[in-house]
């Protein structure tokens, strides 16, 4: 029968703990024969260079025998001092390697579970060291990370899958109607067909443009420009939709500063954050764009006074498909990725962008945070 994972693993820890001590036992056994051999050698001429600096009157008889008594008592009392330190100091390196062996195989049994896909097993700390407290601690955040990654993975395809479903059941559904003749391939019929199937393109680009962002395949064309005029031109490219939707959309600049960016990714950054701001805002809401200089760095930020962000939620904004509101905010339209592609093509500009709000109700506001031109 061949021994799965963690079995092979036990046995490792088991042969590496025996093999510890053994080396222990024989660098205990080589002090130990050392140590005798010393002291054989070396004592008893000690000892009788010693004895005869003493110059008690004494017989050759009476030497050689004070000389045997000598030596046996120093023969005696090494072998029992040996013997006991070294029967000592086995027993120390057994539990030693005993509490090594179980540290071992806590970490190989937690590493099982991860393979196995339980990634809730952690390790405790065996008290054992900085250097085993450290390898407890990696694996425990390895173990923390890998089952976040995981529940995202899951999100993802739960969502992806919705994301798929809605505009394929439309389609199908009318492709359905026009066969049975319930309905006809009229001007109405084909626009809701025309609709989804931009909606699944729209979802597949916005799918290969965060992919080719966060891998850094995405070419970039650098220019050094205000970051007024970035905000400028957002605000211009967005203006319609909002009129449209009668929400507000001002700019507060108090700085000329220049950057140096790709003004078309830069833009598509700022109209994601736009288009995030105005499907959260209702009608007769406000939107403000605000450009400032902050040290070595320029911030653009939009901020809106709509329905807000959960404290629990702020974390995972930027997250691929995640939805503080998930019904509501598919009503809203959108694929779900635009603030994971924001982040990415702004991180490839080495900027960053974060999200803050008090909470639901109270608006929020993205900041978009982008280096001075040198």
């Amino acid at each position: 029968m061949t021994p799965g994972p963690h079995q092979g693993d036990v046995r490792r820890g088991s042969g590496f703990a025996g093999r510890l001590l053994l080396a222990q036992a024989l660098v205990l056994g080589a002090g130990a024969a050392t140590t005798w051999a010393v002291a054989t050698a070396v004592g008893p001429a000690i000892f009788h260079t010693h004895l005869r600096r003493a110059q008690v009157p004494h017989t050759d008889a009476e030497a050689r025998h004070v000389e045997q008594a000598f030596n046996s008592a120093l023969l005696l009392s090494i072998s029992v001092a040996v013997v006991t330190s070294v029967a000592a100091a086995l027993l120390v390196s057994w539990y030693f390697t005993r509490r090594v062996r179980g540290s071992i195989a806590a970490v190989s049994q937690g590493a099982s579970g991860i393979a196995a896909g339980r990634y809730d097993a952690r390790v405790p700390d065996p008290g054992l060291g900085a250097e085993f407290t450290t390898l407890a601690a990696s694996y425990n955040q390895l173990a923390e990370r890998l089952g976040a990654t995981e529940t995202t993975r899951r999100r993802l395809l739960s969502n992806l899958a919705h994301e798929l479903r809605t505009p394929l059941t439309t389609i199908d559904a009318h492709v359905e109607a026009i066969e049975d003749g319930v309905r006809q391939a009229d001007h109405d019929t084909l626009g809701v067909i025309r609709s989804s199937t931009r909606r699944i393109r729209r979802l597949a680009e916005d799918l290969s443009a965060l992919s080719r962002a966060e891998e850094g395949g995405l070419p970039l064309d650098v220019h050094v420009v205000t970051a007024r005029s970035l905000a400028e031109a957002g605000i211009a490219a967005a203006a319609e939709r909002f009129r449209a939707a009668d929400v507000e959309l001002t700019l507060a600049a108090s700085t000329d500063a220049r950057v140096q960016v790709d003004t078309e990714r830069v833009g598509q950054v700022l109209g994601n954050l736009l288009d995030n701001a105005l499907r959260h805002t209702p009608a007769g809401g406000r939107v403000t764009v605000t450009v400032e200089r902050d040290g070595a760095e320029v911030t653009i930020a939009v901020a809106d006074d709509g329905d807000g962000i959960a404290a629990e939620h702020l974390d995972h904004v930027f997250e691929r498909f995640y939805r503080t509101d998930t019904a509501r905010d598919r009503d809203h339209g959108g694929s779900g990725i635009g603030l994971s592609i924001a982040r990415a093509l702004v991180e490839s500009l080495d900027g960053s962008l974060t999200a803050a709000s008090d909470g639901p109700g109270a608006g929020a506001m993205f900041t978009l945070r982008l280096p001075l031109a040198t």
